[in-house]
């Protein structure tokens, strides 16, 4: 006899499948006002002797790190998949069926299946290499875009709703906890944050610490739906009082996160010009 409790867990099988055949590929991350707070901090954690140039052009990355964004609202279909990667598509932890080069994993799955389930850590990577030949080049403004645009990609990397298929909490029984985390909280608590972040780091396989960062960020799923579900503990609206708790039981974890991602865009950018030859940099 099958248990209350297997039956439930098939149910949930079930209907996450049924939302990943079903539903277009979703994406909502960090809201452009949390990408430009870890954009901004990401200058902070690199050497001087690149941190002049984007220091002189803090202005610019800023109003460009949410490219990638905009390119999401206007180009739905194909933007989508270059900011997710649903990690529990490919099986449980810790993923191990999804390979991560990505001609294996394309003959592996074929492109469509590949895309549906996201393309963020191989959009790192090449968004990446880009740079790394924009500086090699000497293309200073060409570098300044792909820049912005790669850490973009990188924040979005670091929230954990873009990793799972129950992107919007709505197989958890609580819809709308991705924008209540990722954006809401943002945007409410940001001038307190004590964000921390480490100092810039030369990252060997840029494709492959993304997946890294990706699979850091899952492991907290659970703790911010706990918390979203204490928070609302005799409510009956997402009221002020219901924020309050969800940001003291989640804030640590979003701080970690939005910390971890502008230590990481920092290392991207520091790594990228590295690559190049450690060029001379405008100033």
């Amino acid at each position: 006899m099958i248990g209350h409790h297997r039956i439930a867990f098939f149910a949930r099988v079930l209907l996450l499948c049924a939302v990943a055949t079903l539903a277009p590929v979703p994406a909502r991350g960090w809201g452009a006002n949390a990408e430009r707070l870890i954009a901004a901090r990401a200058i902070d954690t690199l050497p001087p002797d690149v941190r002049a140039f984007f220091e002189a052009n803090r202005e610019f990355i800023l109003r460009h790190v949410t490219d990638p964004l905009t390119a999401l609202e206007t180009n739905t279909a194909s933007e989508a998949p270059r900011h997710i990667l649903h990690l529990d598509h490919y099986g449980p932890f810790p993923f191990a069926e999804l390979p991560r080069d990505y001609g294996a994993a394309l003959k592996k799955f074929g492109r469509p299946k590949l895309e549906a389930a996201g393309l963020l850590p191989w959009q790192i990577g090449v968004v990446s290499q880009r740079l790394t030949d924009a500086l090699r080049a000497g293309n200073w403004e060409q570098a300044l875009i792909f820049a912005a645009t790669l850490a973009g990609y990188v924040a979005q990397a670091h929230d954990p709703f873009n990793t799972t298929e129950d992107f919007d909490g709505r197989v958890a029984g609580q819809p709308g906890v991705n924008v209540r985390f990722s954006t809401d909280l943002v945007e409410r608590y940001s001038l307190f944050f004590p964000m921390r972040p480490n100092d810039a780091a030369y990252i060997y396989d840029p494709t492959d610490h993304a997946f890294e960062s990706c699979l850091n960020a899952h492991s907290w799923l659970e703790t911010i739906l706990l918390a979203d579900r204490r928070a609302r503990a005799g409510l009956n609206d997402y009221t002020d009082d219901y924020y309050d708790r969800f940001y003291n039981q989640a804030g640590a974890t979003l701080i970690r996160q939005l910390s971890d991602a502008a230590t990481d865009i920092g290392s991207y950018w520091l790594t990228s010009w590295t690559n190049a030859g450690r060029p001379s940099l405008p100033r």
